[in-house]
Parts: C-alpha cells; sequence; structure tokens
C-alpha cells in the first residue's frame, strides 16, 4: 500500500490535543454554572410568603435520614426556565448534576454534623409535574432521553434487587486494581475490558478477560423492576393494550403496589435486546436492536382517576355546577333517567346502576377491620332485556372499569396470578380485573357460564375486598375495592315460572354477596311490546341524527362522569340518627316475619334477612345521600333505599323465583300447605305416582278450592316434597 514504505512513524494519542483541551474546560465550565444555578434554585426559591419550601424540606429530610428531595419542574420554570428546558431534553446529565447540587447544599446547611457523620449522604432527587400525560403509544424514537409523563396502572412489581452505581476490578494475573468505574444508570451495566492495561518488563503478557469486579469494594443501591399497562379507557377497539418496564431505584422502591393507577415521570431509554443462544447457553445481544423502558424519576398516585378520558382536574367553575346539580330536588330522578337513555323502561334498575356507580362510604373501624362501601348488583333473566348494555353503559360511565365475560375469565384473570419473572426466574404476582379495578366497578357479563371454582374465587373479593395469595412461596393480600356488576341468565335460557329455583345455579354463599337481585322477566303486554317496538324502530331511523346533545333533563355521560367522580371523592355520609332508628325498626321487623315464616315452612331460604343485608340498605342510602353531596343520610333516603331492596331481592324471594322463597307466603297459606302434606304423605307410600286429576278430585271433595291447591303444589314442587313429569297426563312422585 502507498504511504506505508515511506520512513515515518506512524503514532495514536491518547491524550487530548490542545483544541480537546479547550473544548473539555469550556464544557467543566458550562457544568459548574449549571450546577451554581441549581444550587441557587434550593436556596433561592420561596412562595409567596417567603417559604424557602425546597431548601426547608432538604434539610427536615435529612435530619430525618430521608436523603431524597421531590421537585416540582413547574417551580424550576418558573425559576430558570432554560434549567427546566434542559432537565426535560438532557435529564441524564443534569439530573446528576442536580443531585451533586442538592448534596453539596445539604452538606452546607446540616454542618456541623455529629461525630462520626462528617462524610454528607448522597441526596436524590425525584420530580413531579402538572404538565399533561402524554399516551403510551406515542412514545416514538424521537423522545429516547427526553422527560416523558405518561400515564398508566401497575400489574406487577418485582422484589428488592442491588445495582452496582460504582465498581472496583482488579486483574487476575497482575492484581492491577482500577477504581471507582461508573456503571451506566438503568437496566445497562459495565462492559468489563478484555486485556490488561498493565504492561511490565521481562513479565508474560496478561491472559484474555483477566478482569473480576471486587464486591467488597462496589458502591451499591436498592433497584426495583415494575411493569405499567396502559390504562384501557382509551384503548383503540380491538388493541391489545401495551406495556412497559419501568425501572426505580433507592427510595422510589416500594412505592406503589398491583392495582395502583399512577404517573411515571421518567427517562424515555433503550436497552439492548438480548436472545439466547442454542451452542453456549447463554444469552447474546442483537447488534442494532434496542428495547425501550422508561427510569423513573417520579411517581404519582392517580387517587381521584384524573388519567382516566373525560376527567380532568376539577377547576372552580366545575365545584359550583356541581354543587348547583347536587341541589336540585330532582337530581336523583335526572340521574337515573340519563343511565342509559336508549334503552326503554327499567327504571328500578337504572336507579340501582345509579347507587352502584355512587357506592356508600368504607369505614375503617377501631379494631382494624373494615366495611365495604361498594354495591354489588345482579341482574336475572331472560335473553333480549338489555343486561349486557346497562353492563356495556356502567364500564363506560364510571371513572374507573374493567368489563369482562364470564366465560373467558378464570379465577386467576379475576384476581391474581403468580408467573415467573423472564428475567431474575423469580416468582412475580400480577393482579387480575378484580385488582386493575380498584376503586371502581367490575362488569361481570354472562355471570352464569363461569365454573363454579372461578365463582368461589371472587367471595373474598366482594365481600372483604381483599385477594389473599398463597403461592410459590408468595403470601401476600391485594386490594379489590370495587362494586361487581353481574348479569347472568337462567338455567334454561328462559326464565320458567313452573321450574321454581331450577332456574338458578348459584349457591346462596354468591347470592348473598349481591345487595340488589334483579330478576328481569320478556313478559308478553301487547301495549308495552308496541311501546318498546316504537321507542326501537325510532332509534334505529335516527341513528345518523342522533347528536352529541342530551334531551331535556338527561345529563351527558362525559359530565356524568366527571360528577360521579367528584362526588366519590369528595363525599362520605353517614347515617343521622332518625333514619337509624326507622331502619332498625324495619330490619327487626323484616327478621320476625322471615323467623315466623321459616318455622311454618320448617326450612330456611337461601337469602336470609341477615347483616349482609341490613349493611345493604345502609350502603344504599349513603349513595342516595352522595349523589346530593349531603353529610349525613336521612329518613327519605333509607325509605328509597328499602324501596328498591323490596322491588329487587324481596320481591324475587315472594315471587318464588330464588329457591324456598315461599317461606314469604301468608300464614293461612302455609297452614293449608302443611296439611296437604300431611295428607299426601299419609294415604300414599313415598315414591309412588298419583296423576293430577286424582289428587285434585280427592281435595275437593273435603272442601278444598281447587285453585288454591294448584298453587299448593307448585309450592310444593319448588321445595322438593313432590316431582312431576309429563306424560299423556301430569303424574305425581311423591317424596
Amino acid at each position: 500500500m502507498e504511504g506505508f514504505d515511506n520512513q515515518q512513524v506512524f503514532f495514536s494519542s491518547s491524550f487530548p490535543t490542545e483544541s480537546e483541551h479547550g473544548e473539555s474546560n469550556t464544557a467543566n465550565i458550562n457544568l459548574l454554572a449549571v450546577k451554581n444555578k441549581f444550587k441557587n434554585f434550593i436556596r433561592q426559591f420561596h412562595t409567596e410568603n417567603f417559604n424557602y419550601k425546597y431548601r426547608d424540606t432538604l434539610k427536615r429530610n435529612y435530619n430525618l435520614c430521608q436523603y431524597c428531595l421531590d421537585v416540582n419542574i413547574e417551580d424550576v420554570g418558573s425559576f430558570d426556565e432554560t434549567l427546566a428546558d434542559k432537565l426535560y431534553k438532557q435529564p441524564t446529565e443534569h439530573l446528576q448534576i442536580f443531585e451533586e447540587a442538592a448534596t453539596d447544599v445539604a452538606d452546607e446547611l446540616t454542618a456541623p454534623r455529629p461525630e462520626g457523620e462528617e462524610k454528607v449522604q448522597d441526596i436524590q432527587i425525584t420530580f413531579s409535574s402538572d404538565a399533561n400525560a402524554t399516551n403510551l403509544r406515542a412514545l416514538k424514537s424521537e423522545v429516547v432521553s427526553r422527560l416523558v409523563k405518561i400515564p398508566g396502572i401497575i400489574l406487577s412489581a418485582s422484589g428488592i434487587k442491588a445495582k452496582a452505581t460504582k465498581i472496583s476490578i482488579q486483574c487476575r494475573s497482575c492484581s492491577n486494581v482500577i477504581p471507582n468505574l461508573s456503571v451506566k444508570p438503568g437496566l445497562e451495566g459495565y462492559v468489563m475490558p478484555r486485556k490488561c492495561a498493565t504492561e511490565q518488563a521481562g513479565r508474560p503478557k496478561c491472559s484474555i478477560d483477566p478482569y473480576f469486579i471486587m464486591p467488597d469494594k462496589c458502591k451499591l443501591v436498592d433497584f426495583q423492576i415494575l411493569k405499567l399497562q396502559e390504562l384501557s379507557d382509551g384503548l383503540p377497539q380491538g388493541e391489545i393494550p401495551k406495556h412497559m418496564l419501568l425501572y426505580c431505584d433507592r427510595y422510589l422502591c416500594d412505592q406503589v403496589i398491583p392495582g395502583n393507577r399512577v404517573f411515571i415521570l421518567g427517562v424515555y431509554s433503550i436497552k439492548k435486546v438480548a436472545r439466547p443462544s442454542r451452542r453456549e447457553g447463554n444469552e447474546r445481544a442483537i447488534t442494532g436492536v434496542r428495547a425501550a423502558y422508561m427510569r423513573v424519576v417520579g411517581i404519582q398516585l392517580d387517587s381521584e382517576g384524573i388519567g382516566a378520558p373525560g376527567l380532568g382536574t376539577v377547576t372552580s367553575e366545575d365545584e359550583d355546577l356541581f354543587r348547583r346539580m347536587a341541589a336540585m330536588p330532582d337530581i336523583y330522578h335526572r340521574i337515573a333517567t340519563s343511565i342509559a337513555p336508549s334503552i326503554y323502561g327499567s327504571e328500578d334498575i337504572k336507579k340501582a346502576v345509579a347507587c352502584l356507580l355512587f357506592g356508600g362510604s368504607r369505614k375503617r373501624l377501631p379494631d382494624g377491620l373494615t366495611r365495604r362501601g361498594d354495591i354489588n348488583v345482579l341482574l336475572l333473566g331472560d335473553p333480549g332485556t338489555a343486561k349486557s348494555q346497562l353492563l356495556k353503559f356502567a364500564a363506560q360511565v364510571a371513572p374507573i372499569a374493567v368489563y369482562t365475560s364470564g366465560k373467558g375469565s378464570s379465577a386467576a384473570g379475576l384476581t391474581a396470578s403468580v408467573i415467573r419473572d423472564p428475567a431474575s426466574r423469580n416468582f412475580i404476582m400480577e393482579g387480575g380485573a378484580m385488582v386493575l379495578a380498584d376503586g371502581g366497578v367490575v362488569c361481570i357479563d354472562e355471570f352464569d357460564k363461569m365454573r363454579e371454582d372461578d365463582r368461589v374465587a371472587i367471595h373474598e373479593a366482594m365481600e372483604q375486598q381483599t385477594i389473599s395469595i398463597a403461592k410459590a412461596g408468595i403470601t401476600t393480600t391485594l386490594n379489590s375495592r370495587c362494586s361487581v356488576f353481574a348479569a347472568a341468565n337462567s338455567t334454561f335460557g328462559r326464565w320458567d315460572d313452573a321450574k321454581g329455583d331450577k332456574n338458578i345455579d348459584f349457591m346462596p354463599t354468591i347470592l348473598s354477596r349481591f345487595d340488589m337481585i334483579f330478576i328481569v322477566k320478556d313478559e308478553h303486554d301487547q301495549a308495552r311490546d308496541t311501546t318498546v317496538a316504537k321507542h326501537v324502530i325510532n332509534i334505529h331511523m335516527n341513528a345518523g341524527q342522533i347528536t352529541a346533545e342530551p334531551k331535556e333533563g338527561e345529563l351527558s355521560m362525559e359530565f356524568l362522569k366527571k360528577y360521579i367522580n367528584y362526588c366519590r371523592t369528595r363525599c362520605g355520609p353517614r347515617l343521622n340518627t332518625e333514619a337509624g332508628e326507622l331502619l332498625k325498626r324495619r330490619y327487626v321487623l323484616m327478621r320476625s316475619e322471615a323467623n315466623r315464616h321459616e318455622k311454618a315452612a320448617d326450612q330456611k331460604n337461601s337469602i336470609p334477612i341477615t347483616v349482609r343485608q341490613l349493611e345493604a340498605v345502609v350502603r344504599m342510602s349513603e349513595s342516595l345521600a352522595k349523589m346530593q353531596l349531603l353529610p349525613f343520610a336521612t329518613v327519605s333516603h333509607v325509605e328509597e333505599s328499602l324501596r328498591l331492596f323490596q322491588v329487587s331481592t324481596l320481591a324475587a324471594a315472594v315471587s318464588g323465583s330464588l329457591s324456598c322463597a315461599e317461606g314469604f307466603t301468608t300464614e293461612a297459606d302455609q297452614d293449608m300447605l302443611n296439611q296437604v302434606e300431611k295428607q299426601l304423605k299419609r294415604r300414599f307410600a313415598i315414591g309412588t305416582q298419583v296423576s293430577q286429576h286424582t289428587i285434585i278430585d280427592d281435595f275437593v271433595q273435603q272442601g278444598y278450592s281447587e285453585r288454591a291447591l294448584l298453587r299448593v303444589m307448585q309450592a310444593m314442587i319448588r321445595r322438593g316434597q313432590i316431582q312431576y313429569r309429563m306424560q299423556r297426563r301430569m303424574l305425581y312422585r311423591i317424596k
């Protein structure tokens, strides 16, 4: 090759040239100036009353051995707009400078320190921001290494592990030590040198890969890996929710648990993508391909559901409007009318859904136990009665909601699952639908299609509102403070009054956990059918002309969503003295009636009147008071709650729709049923088959009414005292 034949010396210098010296000095001067600005911000920033909040907070935290400082980026922007811009565009470099500046200021504020604490502790800076969050799907390659804010929900959290920030390495051959090597923050590591840099005359060269890490001379920090899922409220139809790995270190560890809705402020970072190597059994990095993750610098809990679409910060104008709405005398009727306005009728069911959306008040007792404030509702009955549409509307209007189907849901999908972390191979826990809906509503359609084992798994979640896990060495408890809104069909597809309790395939243990159970029947009535047909046809004909403006008296979905969120977060009513006395008297009366009927029937009801039903009425009364933003539930609220309970659960029991519900019949009917039962057992042997005509003729001759006898026979069929089968004539089999 030309040029290499000439008698010249070619060399490469690792020392900087004069121009490089000048650039290095300029960079150091700029960094020093930025550091001084950060120091001045901590020392001098104050509010209107000359409250130096960051200086005082830093000193207080340091004296409490909490070596961290939370900074609002908007405060940095008001002090120096250039500093805030640098934090957004170059957060990795400037965050380190900010922490060094905070450490220097803490050294000034806490001097002199006690003996043995001469060295100041490093300060961690965490950020918070009031800016609007960016959707997880909007994060592209252009924002890599920038500071971004995203909303989401925490799915899982790993255990606390250690990461080195400074390491010292030593050569195995020559024992050469290289101290205080910096390790990149986040999920990146340090690449060990392949060759030893020390060359000594008369000694053989060191082997390849001679260095090893000296564990006792490393500086370590705690870190934790979180898994974030985007909110399902703004998820496009048919799309799978996106996930993001979060890297938290030091004081940001153990700040959240699965199920928390959060705003994450962090540096959008990338890491190498590794693939398994079959030949060597280890992992190799794929050249040029990087995977995104978030290096967290701030966590804000979304306790008010601000991250959901249609919700935002409540302004003073919104608050005044909500107060005026709550003061209207017909607000309860307006809210119920605004629940699924395209569905005709079902006024009581819509009022029950309104109570479910607002909820009662959660109480924490002095002994540490809690009483749930969420209301559970079950719709049971014929297909084509708009049960699923009501569930869909509730899922859309609730501030926090998860919609699922019973057939496609398992016990782990509803509660929580234990999976193996692919990176550490340790077991971690992921929350299910009821954990993700914490603080909201979980809507379960096709509730009857669930397996019995899966329904049993949500017993604890519905009443105690916790999910206890003891699997793979993980023993913990998750919160599931949500309302359950379920819809189910009868056993035979359509409701059959002749088959009584056989229409329901639910255990009393799950039925008793629902505050209100509505039997929805598709009854044939010409006048009602005409009105429903006219309503449905009108909706289909004017579908393209429907505007966003609601009808007179109705509230828009966006306004209703914000109003529900405001009432749930700002109001927690209790029963007043008069309402408590009224409810106590009515409860004792209901209990005595139920006891009397149970003794007469010699059998217990599947939904007895117990303390659970009493608490259900209390929760409904509190939800009615919450709609009006009242501090106490009054007598009128209790009366309306008792009416709703009467038309739902008690009406289902009285109609004979639930097993053993004939205990609610009158005393005369019960005496007649007992007499007929005794005579049947005395006259006919157990197991014999007798025609209906023979039995009715026999008892009519004794003076019984034929119509009353038919009612008694139907009650005995429901109670299982006799069975029937249809051939050419109806035969009864005495049991």
